[in-house]
């Protein structure tokens, strides 16, 4: 394959009774169903909140099974919980193995690899990262040997959170350490992929839209497919809109294109907060 084209979604939060997500996500779905894309990559927050609804992740999944290509799928912090940080408070909920496995058993693999186009692609599960949970030294067992056999091939990394905000050793502060991926897990994780030529790091979770490059390495995060949330409840770092990204990978290059699907809708969270009443 000389060409892979791959289209990323992220942080859809999709549930029965949000009709503002749904009509958003069946706006990206004629998108897709248009463009028909090698593989679609939905890098978490699939579904509204996996830990206390398995209904949403059910509801979820049966949307992305409608769409006309191939999907992987990475959790969010509201499909299977949040990384406990070492500064800053405590994750609510924190990550679960029970929901971990919830979301393998409906939605499917939360960590996997492939090649195409001469690219080694990588994606991993960010929310067991500072747990403690056995599954945590085990996808970075797998890690390892996963890039002991990249054999030079350029390489493309999807994970829900962000590794860092500008540099790698950013500090954690109480206000955004659930916004990255946390230390010391972090520091493990670039050591790790500096023994390859790490290309992409393309996450989402912030629900703003950026696109960095720090050395060689391009940062793109995906914006929510579903809904923004204003600057009175969270810091405005780049863009703030619904959307999605676009890749096409060639050996030896890549390029991305920053896309809103016709029809998407900026939703505010103020609106889902008045949706759930008294839930929040």
């Amino acid at each position: 394959m000389s060409e892979f084209r791959l289209t990323q979604i992220s942080d859809t939060h999709l549930g029965r009774r949000f009709p503002g997500l749904i009509a958003n996500f069946q706006a990206v779905s004629e998108h897709i169903d248009a463009d028909r894309p090698d593989l679609v990559i939905n890098t978490g927050d699939v579904s509204f909140d996996g830990p206390t609804s398995r209904d949403d992740v059910q509801f979820a999944k049966s949307l992305h099974d409608a769409l006309p290509v191939d999907c992987r799928y990475l959790p969010g912090n509201h499909d299977i919980g949040d990384n406990p940080t070492a500064i800053g408070p405590a994750p609510k909920p924190p990550i679960a193995e029970a929901h971990r496995q919830q979301f393998r058993d409906i939605i499917g693999e939360d960590h996997w690899s492939f090649e195409a186009a001469g690219w080694r692609f990588i994606g991993l599960n960010s929310l067991v990262m500072n747990s403690g949970l056995a599954f945590e030294a085990e996808q970075f067992d797998w890690l390892a040997s996963d890039i002991a056999r990249v054999n030079g091939k350029p390489v493309a990394l999807f994970l829900h959170k962000p590794v860092f905000l500008h540099l790698p050793d950013d500090p954690e502060t109480p206000e955004t350490s659930i916004r990255y991926v946390p230390q010391p897990a972090r520091a493990r994780l670039i050591e790790m992929f500096a023994q390859v030529d790490l290309r992409l790091i393309a996450s989402g979770h912030v629900h703003q839209r950026r696109d960095f490059t720090f050395r060689h390495m391009r940062h793109v995060w995906a914006p929510s497919a579903g809904f923004k949330i204003n600057d009175s409840r969270q810091d405005r770092i780049a863009i703030k809109e619904t959307g999605l990204v676009e890749y096409r990978f060639a050996p030896d290059s890549f390029e991305v294109r920053h896309v809103r699907a016709a029809g998407q809708v900026d939703v505010d969270i103020e609106e889902l907060f008045a949706q759930m009443g008294g839930e929040h």
